[in-house]
């Protein structure tokens, strides 16, 4: 009697052993039933990392939020910290310059600055990040009691003073900076990054201008952002100069939103009684996104302070951004592409 031989199979990953009777006809042997064929195995296909809801890139886990208010005129550059930034926005304030508040989250650099005071239209993007831990040095005695009430977690030097220090070589106001690790310590409950609006993916198909450069003016202050090929970035110019890193190097993204808003005075000034812009970023209006070298049309979207802006083409698809750090830039004139 000839003995049935071994097999082996694998089946979702485990060692079967099979036997085989002696034969090559394909009939089942008298008295037994037809046996179903064995699939084959099939591996479980590799799933990318969720994209970061500010970046767009990998990320192992989702991290608290730190808003931090950073000067952006001449005597308080090089900026020290951009670089680390997950989104920086670009804001109008008094007598028509410009100031900037910086979202970190995905990753945290041990220093930041200079560091300066709040201004209304923070209030109203904040919101939309949850209740963020906020970092600022000072602000008009009448705002502070709408920053008692805002949607963040106070981590100024007046609450978190330990968190702060003065830069050497530095001229005061110019010279104060933070440690952001230090702020969130003092803030705990702070949220954490969550879905915004934006969608980050592939360029749409149709729409794009091919752009070397784009221009975006404020009253006192001017932004260029020039594609870089070679980088694959858009480089950062203020009124005509590089924009430099405290790090070393050119500030710069992958993307550049131009979001043009409606922008009227608040009911604050400053000591000159240059009034405070409202920029309102919550309601809808145009943009121009910049990314992969060309300016796309695009339309944007916040119906309330606790929820994301949207993005989306002309013809009403996600208007995607490159993977990586995002410039928001919230202009008040319309766009222009030739």
């Amino acid at each position: 009697m000839r003995l049935p031989r071994i097999i082996t199979v694998t089946l979702a990953g485990a060692a079967v052993l099979l036997p085989v009777a002696a034969c090559s006809s394909d009939e089942p042997a008298p008295g037994k039933a037809p046996q179903a064929a064995t699939a084959a195995p099939s591996e479980e296909p590799t799933k990318e990392p969720p994209g970061h809801p500010f970046t767009g890139q990998p990320y192992d886990e989702l991290k608290p939020v730190l808003a931090v208010k950073i000067e952006n005129t001449a005597a308080g550059k090089p900026q020290l910290g951009l670089k680390s930034a997950d989104i920086v926005y670009i804001e109008q304030v008094e007598a028509g310059l410009t100031r900037l508040m910086a979202i970190f989250s995905s990753k945290l650099p041990p220093k930041v600055g200079p560091v300066r005071s709040a201004r209304i239209s923070d209030l109203h993007i904040a919101p939309m990040f949850g209740k963020p831990a906020f970092s600022y040095s000072g602000a008009q005695t009448k705002m502070l009691p709408l920053i008692a009430e805002a949607s963040l977690f106070d981590v100024g030097d007046t609450r978190s003073p330990g968190a702060y220090f003065r830069q050497p070589g530095r001229v005061a106001p110019y010279n104060l900076f933070g440690r952001p690790k230090q702020m969130l310590a003092n803030a705990p409950k702070a949220s954490k990054a969550k879905d915004i609006g934006f969608t980050f993916g592939e360029a749409p198909a149709e729409g794009g201008v091919e752009r070397k450069s784009y221009t975006v003016k404020w009253p006192a202050a001017r932004f260029t952002f020039s594609w870089s090929e070679q980088k694959k970035q858009w480089m950062i110019f203020q009124d005509g100069k590089k924009d430099m890193a405290a790090e070393g190097g050119q500030l710069s993204a992958p993307t550049i939103v131009v979001q043009y808003t409606k922008t009227e005075r608040s009911q604050f000034h400053d000591k000159n009684d240059s009034y405070t812009p409202l920029v309102h970023t919550t309601g809808k209006g145009k943009a121009i996104v910049l990314r992969d070298g060309k300016a796309f049309k695009a339309n944007w979207e916040r119906e309330s302070e606790k929820g994301g802006t949207t993005f989306t083409t002309e013809s009403g698809e996600p208007m995607n951004f490159a993977p990586g750090q995002v410039w928001v830039a919230l202009a008040s004139r319309k766009p222009v592409i030739p």
